[in-house]
Formats: C-alpha cells, sequence, structure tokens
C-alpha cells in the first residue's frame, strides 16, 4: 500500500467521482477520473466506446489507464465500477495506493442512476436487477481491494468526505488534521 495516493472503488453511483473530488480539493491533491481519461484518449463517451468495442475492449482500455494512473504519486483517483473485475486492476490499486469502498445498496444505486443515460450496463429492461446483479457479483471484489469501506448511505457528501479523511487519518495515510492553533498562542502562566 502506497500511502500518497488514494483510490476509490465503487459501483456505478456510489459517489466515487463527488467525494474523490472533494477529497482531493481537501487535501491538495490532483484528481482524476478513471472513466474521464479514457474518454478523453479516445475522443468519444465510454457508450460509444462500448458500441464499438463491445465490454472487453472498453475493459482493455481500463486497464491500461488504471496501470498508468496508478503509477502516479499523491493523486486522489475514482475507478469505474467495473475496474476491479481484472485481477491486474485489483493488484495495481491494493499495492499502489489506499483503496477506499464506497458501498451502497442497490436500491440506492438504482435511485440515484436510473435517470442516466452514459451507463451502457443499465441500458436494459430492468436496471434495478441488474444493479443488484453486478453487486452481487462485486462487492466481494471490492471488499478485497479496499482498505477501508464506507457506507454511503444516508450522509451528505460533505459528511462522507468528512468519514473518508477520518479513516485515513486513522490509518496513517495521510497526517492528522492540524489542531486549533489558539492552545499554542497562550501558554499556562
Amino acid at each position: 500500500m502506497n500511502p500518497n495516493n488514494i483510490f476509490f472503488v465503487g459501483l456505478m453511483g456510489a459517489g466515487k467521482t463527488t467525494v474523490g473530488k472533494s477529497v482531493a480539493k481537501r487535501l491538495g491533491r490532483p484528481f482524476f477520473d478513471s472513466d474521464h481519461e479514457i474518454e478523453a484518449r479516445c475522443g468519444v463517451r465510454i457508450p460509444t466506446i462500448f458500441e464499438l468495442e463491445g465490454e472487453d475492449g472498453f475493459r482493455q482500455r481500463e486497464a491500461l489507464a488504471i496501470d498508468e494512473l496508478t503509477r502516479r504519486e499523491g493523486i486522489v483517483l475514482a475507478t469505474g465500477g467495473g475496474a476491479v473485475l481484472r485481477p491486474e486492476n485489483r493488484a495495481h490499486l491494493h499495492e499502489r495506493g489506499v483503496v477506499v469502498y464506497l458501498r451502497a445498496n442497490p436500491y440506492d444505486l438504482w435511485q440515484r442512476t436510473r435517470h442516466d443515460r452514459n451507463r451502457p450496463l443499465l441500458q436494459t429492461e430492468n436496471p434495478r436487477a441488474k444493479l443488484e446483479a453486478l453487486y452481487a457479483q462485486r462487492d466481494p471484489l471490492y471488499r478485497e481491494v479496499a482498505h477501508f469501506v464506507i457506507e454511503t448511505g444516508k450522509p451528505s457528501v460533505a459528511q462522507l468526505v468528512n468519514m473518508v479523511l477520518m479513516q485515513l487519518e486513522i490509518g496513517g495515510a495521510i497526517p492528522p488534521a492540524p489542531t486549533d492553533a489558539r492552545h499554542d498562542d497562550h501558554p499556562e502562566r
């Protein structure tokens, strides 16, 4: 584990990008989203990659992006929901950073993603059932790769960010937050 990097994993809609951006901002680190990096490199949206190359073609591009991004130092990275499917991705994530699994139940994820047309795997007759199947398949993989699991149920984004930072601090991945300096300004007399 490399404590200089923080990587977020979890199903689509769990909040990896939203929470990751806020954590990066609070820590003064650059933020990357592996899906956005793939789109920037290809010049097309992910649904187009799925359409042209299938899921296997996309997963190959994703593996290359994960390998390259996890080699960087001092970053915060949000991964795509299926990044954990390949063993090499799980190894790179687990070894090259502190992995935070943002865990949400399938119903909450369905509520968050049901109107999003940019999620190819959910363009089915029953997206809720698809999310339940993805959760059953991927939850063990997220847990395998994760150093910390954060439940995303009811907390606001700000609360989730604080929960993540607290776990990282307790786990020694980031230094403790500075204490109130006023205590140092007035030594006991």
